[in-house]
Order: structure tokens, then sequence, then C-alpha cells
């Protein structure tokens, strides 16, 4: 499998998967062949227009099967962030001035941000649902009780990008529809480490980024058909309102990305003989054993921040070696060829619960399906070659 990724016939060890993934070749060449036989806009009464209309069709329908939505219901756009903040104004152009949202410390900026602006511009009302700093979890009793009358959307993340909990999105979502609200989830980081499944989770929206998950930049919700139908959307007048098309697609989109992105879900697609279940089910086995051993030989100088142990979490580790910056430590690690983030990695509210906020935030050494064992011994090894002050 290692084979099919150009990037990983290098030394270096690629530790930064959290922040983006490398990608196989079958994505390369979905890019390149798009470029060359698929440059054209969309709707003409000719071949590359059509061969265009096609790659679109086609990514929709991967989009959905990938992260459990309808075709109609999938909208790409530039990133998530971007995606997200179209989004979450459609959302409050519908709502009063008093309403609430619930949004929590554990997520990336980017499920958060776009929530306080709206709120400043329509006198909205944002709850923070609180982590547990030991263990850096959502404190699931703690935000249902955040959600009340006035409440009009669930924000959440289905797993941190900084130090790896996950959440329960079926519970959450639960709680949100007994409220009558949306139930919003980030699933930019759970994407490449477990199977999405927007509509059996009852989630009204599902975020994600194709980088994250062996594919380009590009952003990709899964939003309940209805729900899209009935937001208002920002759109030139001559655009379609109704499918094939997505009313929250402003613009030319970027085909070759969806091109990429859908043979990005295709590779996925063969780890599991055809089935995504399947691909996820191996990809998590393997995961699960290298971070047991990363966990089972920290050594004594590192301290770990999040779950401590591999059920409830992906394999992204959150970390400081005692006495030394954050950015020192990634940039010896990078020195050997061992790829991690430092910083806070765009996590703000739990890096200000951890108290790391002011001290430069922490390391960050993320696993992915090709990650090898003797890339974690080798990690391990420089870890325990790090002298703390």
């Amino acid at each position: 499998m290692r084979a099919r990724f150009p990037a990983l016939a290098g030394d270096a060890a690629y530790f930064d998967g959290p922040g983006g993934s490398q990608v196989p070749q079958e994505v390369l060449d979905a890019i390149d062949a798009c470029l060359r036989e698929a440059n054209a806009n969309l709707g003409g009464g000719f071949a590359s227009s059509a061969a265009a209309d096609t790659v679109m069709a086609v990514g929709r329908a991967a989009a959905a099967d990938f992260m459990g939505g309808e075709p109609d219901g999938i909208a790409f756009g530039a990133n998530m962030t971007t995606l997200n903040f179209l989004l979450a104004h459609a959302v409050a152009r519908t709502l009063e001035p008093g309403d609430e949202i619930v949004v929590t410390q554990l997520d990336h900026d980017a499920n958060v941000s776009p929530w306080l602006l709206v709120a400043e511009d329509h006198d909205l009302v944002v709850r923070h649902a609180p982590i547990r700093a030991a263990d850096v979890t959502l404190d699931h009793e703690a935000l249902e009780a955040l959600i009340g009358p006035r409440t009009r959307v669930v924000a959440f993340t289905l797993a941190s990008n900084a130090v790896g909990s996950i959440t329960d999105p079926a519970r959450i979502a639960a709680a949100a529809h007994e409220a009558g609200a949306l139930a919003w989830a980030d699933g930019v980081h759970l994407a490449p480490h477990r199977r999405l499944k927007a509509t059996e989770w009852g989630l009204d929206v599902l975020l994600c980024s194709p980088y994250k998950f062996f594919g380009p930049h590009l952003g990709m919700a899964a939003i309940r058909p209805d729900l899209a139908a009935s937001l208002p959307a920002d759109r030139v007048r001559p655009s379609a309102q109704t499918p094939p098309g997505h009313r929250f697609e402003t613009g030319t989109q970027s085909h070759e990305a969806v091109a990429g992105a859908t043979a990005a879900i295709g590779y996925l697609r063969s780890l599991g003989d055809d089935s995504l279940d399947v691909a996820f089910e191996r990809i998590q086995a393997h995961e699960d054993e290298l971070a047991g051993e990363l966990l089972a030989n920290l050594p004594e100088v590192v301290e770990l921040y999040g779950p401590a142990g591999v059920q409830g979490r992906t394999p992204t580790f959150c970390f400081n070696v005692r006495g030394r910056e954050p950015r020192w430590v990634a940039e010896r690690l990078g020195e050997q060829g061992i790829y991690v983030w430092d910083g806070d990695y765009y996590a703000l509210e739990p890096m200000r619960a951890l108290g790391l906020d002011r001290s430069g935030g922490a390391v960050r050494a993320g696993c992915l399906h090709y990650t090898s064992p003797e890339e974690i011994r080798r990690l391990v090894l420089a870890l325990g070659g790090l002298t703390p002050v």
C-alpha cells in the first residue's frame, strides 16, 4: 500500500497527517486527467463540458457515499472553513435575536469562529460546552445541560484535531433535535480514521476536507437535503437553485479537486475490497496497534495531553518535552526527517483549556494508515534523545 504514495518513497516519516495527508498516485492521475480531458465549464453542448458534468456528478455521488449522506445534499467549496462560514451565515439569516448556538471547547476554530461572527452580526447568544481537562474529552453532560428552548444550532467536532479524542455524534444529535436545534458536525479530523455516517447519526450538516483523507484541498458538506433546499443561499441570478448543482456552490468549482477527491475515496474503497466499511475496520485495527505501541513506549521526558489509552481516540498525540518549547522539538525532529506539527493547530479552545495558548502550544504527532511500526519506533527513539531542560 505504501508504494502507492510517491511521497513515501523518501526517507521522511510523515507524522503531520492531522494537518494534511499525502496522496496516492491515483489521486495525482485523476487530477491530471481532469485537466487534460474535462477542462471546461458545466452545461455546454460539447464533449469536454459533458466530461466536466460527469466529473461533478460522480464526485457528488462518491462524496455522499463517503460521508453517509445524500447526493442532493452534497456541496463543494474552496475548503471546509470557507464552506462553513457560508453555511453559518445562511442559518443565521433564519434566526431571531436572542437565539442560541452551542459550540464546544474541543473544536477546531473553523467550527467556532463562524458562529461567533454571525452571533455578533445577528445578536445571537453563543454558549461554550466545556472539556474535561484531565483527558481532554468533551463533557457530554455539560453540553446537554446548555441546550435549551432557544438553542438553534449545536456545533461540535467528531474528533479533536489536537488530541484525537472522539465524541458521540448520535447522542449529541439526539439532544439537539429534542430541543428543535440543528446538529452541525466537523468531521475533518475523524474522516481518515473512521467511517462517517451523517444520516445514521442524525446529523443535519457534516463537513470534511479531502486533503485530510488522502485527496486534494477542497471542502465538502453533507447537508440534509430538505435543509439545503430551505436555507437562503447567496447566488448569482442565472445559477440553478436545484440539483444536479448545489445552491451553496457559488461560482465555478475546482473540478480537478473534485476528481481528486473521488479518486481518494476510490483508493480507500480499494483497501476494503470495494467496501468503505471493511476499509475502515482495517484502518482502525492497524492504527490502534500503532497507538498502543507509541503510548507504551513514550519516553519519560514527554508530557502527553489527551486520552491515555487507545480507546476513544484517533492516533493523534499532543505532547511537550519537559522544559523545551514546542517549535524547538519540532525542529530537532525535523532535522532527523520526522515531520510533526507544533503550535495550536487552530484548536484555540483546547489550548486555552490546557493553559498552553501562551507558551507556544504543543507538539502534535499523528499516525495515518500508511504509518509503519518502524516509523513509530523511529519517533520514540528520537524523542528519547531530546534532552529536557
